[in-house]
């Protein structure tokens, strides 16, 4: 007999089965709750709900636990590179030798943009934010390739994909130099994926640039640590934009522009003003305070997670990653970064901290790593969008193979008027 959940109400009873997933928490299949009872669900946020079934991603965030395809993020960060965490997510395996080596023969290959859209760029002002131009281009890219968007045709969907994690650095960098008032910089073919978009970011016609080794596997690493996160509030946004059936691009796009906001994306430009705001090291009692303080509004940006109750498992590689590159660069006299190694040594010994798990988290390391390797704070989210394009085509491209795949719909639980009819302007009181 399969195991069931029973809801009893109002003497009458009904009964819902349980899926089982690999690891993790069984769910209750509920798609018969209307049908069955004449009930919806309440769950604010979706934050008791499955929304999908899928293979990619698991977190267990008591446990401190994110493992892509099976594998722990440390492994994939410590001993592999972003374009093998790509393979992962898109095929489901790490590539062999010679897969790896046509995958990134064929990203490669596709980092050129169309010339057409450093004329798009121009029509931003010049102070738009680049996260602005990014939800624009990223969208625009389905102008300009129409021969991937079909999205019935397995081939156009992998073209689509491929083009997607070989372009979107070029648009980032791109919105970066316009930013910035700088020339574009084309691609350069011989440098590896994070050299590639250092270069193109950081170099100018002017003088010769090479990407410093430690700087390029410190992005490379960061790309690794934000590509994938489950079914996060973006990825939720690309799943729900493509069950209508929109072109990749236009779904890819709607996930940018979820991840602008702070409370996703933009946490780790915000650790970075709030580093800002407390200024200067004797400061950071006043702060503490605050903190601590359940009256006051104050949060300390950067600690603490969602999902994670535990301490952040990406949070200890950026923290390595962070020091390695702050030595790399010999920077020990920024006041920002004295505040941020100041905040870490509390939160990772004060019983406040401790006791409530407000461990520093990846944005907190992330935006000091950034603001290190030369990046203004508006960058910051679109980093992560560059990082996270992989995870959300991954989980796009599940999505539209799933054959149980159906139009996203959440219901609701209305609380307006009543029913009512309509009386002429004259006739109101």
């Amino acid at each position: 007999m399969s195991e069931t959940a029973k809801l009893a109400l109002n003497g009458r009873e009904a009964a819902f089965g349980l899926r089982h997933g690999t690891i993790g928490p069984d769910v209750v299949d509920i798609a018969s709750l209307y049908k069955e009872t004449g009930l919806f669900t309440y769950d604010p946020g979706f934050t008791s709900t499955a929304s999908c079934e899928s293979k990619i991603t698991y977190i267990d965030g008591d446990e401190g636990v994110l493992l892509h395809r099976g594998y722990p993020i440390d492994q994939l960060a410590q001993r592999g590179d972003f374009l093998e965490t790509c393979y992962l997510l898109l095929y489901g395996e790490l590539p062999t030798a010679q897969e790896k080596e046509d995958f990134v023969y064929r990203v490669t290959r596709h980092t050129m943009v169309h010339e057409q859209m450093s004329r798009f760029y121009t029509g931003f002002r010049r102070d738009a934010h680049p996260m602005a131009v990014m939800v624009g281009s990223v969208g625009a890219l389905s102008a300009f390739y129409h021969d991937s968007t079909d999205i019935t045709d397995p081939h156009q969907r992998m073209v689509a994909s491929i083009r997607m994690i070989a372009k979107i650095p070029t648009l980032a960098a791109m919105a970066y130099k316009y930013h910035i008032g700088q020339p574009f910089v084309y691609p350069r073919n011989e440098l590896s994926y994070a050299e590639n978009f250092l270069n193109m970011c950081f170099a100018v016609p002017c003088e010769p640039y090479e990407a410093n080794p430690v700087l390029a596997k410190a992005m490379d690493r960061i790309f690794i640590l934000h590509a994938d996160h489950e079914q996060n509030a973006s990825t939720s946004t690309v799943r729900l934009a493509g069950s209508s059936g929109a072109n990749p691009f236009a779904c890819i796009a709607a996930g940018v522009a979820c991840l602008w906001g702070p409370a996703h994306g933009g946490a780790n430009e915000a650790a970075l003003n709030m580093l800002a705001e407390i200024g200067t090291k004797d400061r950071i009692p006043e702060f503490i305070a605050k903190a601590k303080d359940k009256n006051d509004p104050f949060r300390l940006m950067g600690f603490g997670h969602r999902v994670y109750k535990n301490y952040d498992p990406r949070a200890k590689i950026m923290q390595e990653t962070c020091h390695e590159v702050l030595d790399e660069l010999g920077i020990k006299d920024d006041p920002l970064l004295e505040v941020a190694m100041e905040l870490e040594h509390i939160a990772l010994h004060d019983e406040y901290f401790v006791e409530k798990k407000l461990y520093p988290n990846v944005d907190f390391y992330s935006g000091i790593t950034l603001k290190a390797l030369g990046f203004p704070t508006t960058m910051f989210t679109v980093l992560f969008a560059v990082a996270r394009t992989v995870g959300w085509i991954a989980q796009w491209k599940e999505m539209i193979e799933d054959p149980q795949q159906r139009i996203g719909r959440p219901r609701q639980l209305y609380t307006g008027a009543e029913r009512r009819d309509y009386v002429g302007v004259d006739q109101r009181g």
